[in-house]
């Protein structure tokens, strides 16, 4: 028996012949254009091999090597597998994807699973931590403006702990989101999400929309995953009253601590009930928009402010102000993240009752939005010169216009694939180039606060 597979440069299946669907299970009509490659393989195989076996087809031609698979019915069989890249009528045309003949064989094989590969289980494919650099570079650049005007501002020890309890809560509230989304059927509807795939070096295999799919590729249960969204929690409480003590002991006085955990718990609700019901704020045609954008901006600023400042903050004073003028354009650059992820998903979404932007307004209408989005963060962010600019010793007005230039243009050309292909495949560039806007914008600001160096 041979089964013979092709599928996209993301792993989505294209065609199947007979043998693979007796081999595997599935009839054609279950797999052609809905289900990916990786649903035949353990998950721990897909994080740790898949990706250097795809590596090696295109440097070498062909890769042939000996693996084990799952069948629908959850059986494993062993089998050889050869994977050759597929081009559009030849060679010299760019590549389609992957085609995959498997044949069954007696001998069993066993693939070790690395250590690095638990980890890069449950830190990144499970939890998605890599993109809690959303929630990191805001507080990172309140550090920095405190640290630019003057010395002794705030506390490296409520630092650390605001930054550590910020992870465990968005993590929390990302494994919140896969249990309702998988729960609702929004995932297991949807068969056009994106996988960054070879793609990208940095965000290699890493999937940016259509949640996390750990569920789908058996890393985790469902019951496992709202377990573990609720041992996050548990930390996040925990790291919180630390750095309430913390507080305390450095401005003598728990003013700080109370409106920190104020805007805490509402950063934590909105983050929760994104996807959870009965609220579902996603569901709610821009409310769900509106929330990240307050909750990865302007929220996130003025509760670090709280949380790692060595003096007590007034309510409404001009540090007050500052600190959500910083999370501005923070929270525009986030939004526009989930905002292009909402692309691929939106047929699915449709269907789960997910009315979020792109689908209250369409694909091709609601293009404008990601612009308008764009030109809202740098607008904002230029306008950080005539609010905090005096107060840094360390600051370069023309950098700075420089900077926001050179990113708002690189911006732009995410714009501008998305303009042309909104609803093809190669959208994922798009999505790719707006994930690393915000992480250039957030390198680049905390730089441009305090430019000690110079």
């Amino acid at each position: 028996m041979k089964s013979v597979i092709t599928c996209d440069m993301e792993g989505v299946i294209e065609t199947i012949n007979p043998e693979g669907e007796k081999l595997f299970g599935y009839s054609k009509k279950e797999l052609v254009g809905k289900k990916r490659v990786s649903l035949f393989s353990a998950g721990e195989i897909v994080i740790q091999n898949v990706g250097n076996w795809l590596a090696q087809a295109n440097k070498k031609g062909s890769y042939t090597t000996k693996t084990y698979f799952i069948n629908k019915n959850g059986s494993k069989f062993n089998a050889e597998i050869k994977i050759t890249p597929t081009f559009a009528n030849g060679k010299n045309n760019p590549q389609t994807g992957y085609c995959g003949i498997t044949v069954p064989i007696e001998e069993e094989v066993k693939i070790p699973i690395k250590f690095s590969t638990i980890f890069i289980k449950w830190a990144f494919a499970i939890t998605r931590g890599g993109f809690t650099s959303a929630s990191l570079f805001p507080i990172f650049a309140l550090a920095a403006y405190f640290a630019g005007s003057g010395d002794s501002l705030f506390s490296i020890t409520s630092l650390i702990l605001c930054c550590t309890g910020i992870v465990f809560l968005h993590v929390s509230s990302n494994l919140f989101n896969d249990y309702y989304d998988v729960k609702d059927g929004t995932d297991g509807a949807n068969t056009e999400y994106f996988n960054a795939g070879l793609n990208s070096t940095v965000l290699e295999g890493a999937q940016l929309s259509g949640g996390s799919r750990a569920i789908e590729l058996g890393l985790i249960s469902l019951d496992g995953t709202l377990s573990l969204a609720r041992k996050m929690l548990v930390f996040t409480v925990f790291t919180t009253f630390g750095l309430v003590y913390n507080s305390y002991l450095v401005t003598g006085s728990f003013d700080n601590s109370v409106n920190m955990l104020l805007i805490a718990i509402i950063g934590g609700l909105l983050g929760y009930f994104y996807t959870a019901r009965p609220i579902r704020l996603v569901a709610r045609r821009g409310l769900g928009e509106l929330a990240i954008f307050l909750t990865f901006g302007p929220l996130l600023t003025l509760g670090a402010l709280f949380a790692i400042s060595s003096n007590t903050v007034e309510l409404f004073s001009p540090e007050f102000y500052k600190a959500i003028y910083i999370g501005i354009p923070f929270g525009f650059l986030t939004t526009n993240i989930l905002y292009i992820n909402q692309f691929p998903d939106t047929n699915s979404d449709a269907k789960t009752g997910k009315n979020h932007l792109i689908v209250t307004f369409g694909k091709k209408n609601a293009r404008w939005g990601y612009l308008l989005i764009l030109i809202a963060s740098f607008a904002s962010s230029l306008a950080l010169i005539q609010t905090i600019s005096s107060d840094l010793s360390f600051f370069n007005e023309y950098f700075f216009i420089v900077g926001n230039i050179i990113l708002f243009v690189y911006g732009l050309s995410a714009f501008f694939n998305l303009f042309k292909n909104y609803d093809k495949r190669v959208l994922v560039h798009s999505n790719l180039k707006t994930i690393y806007l915000q992480i250039f914008y957030g390198l680049f600001i905390v730089l441009a606060l305090n430019l000690f160096f110079i």
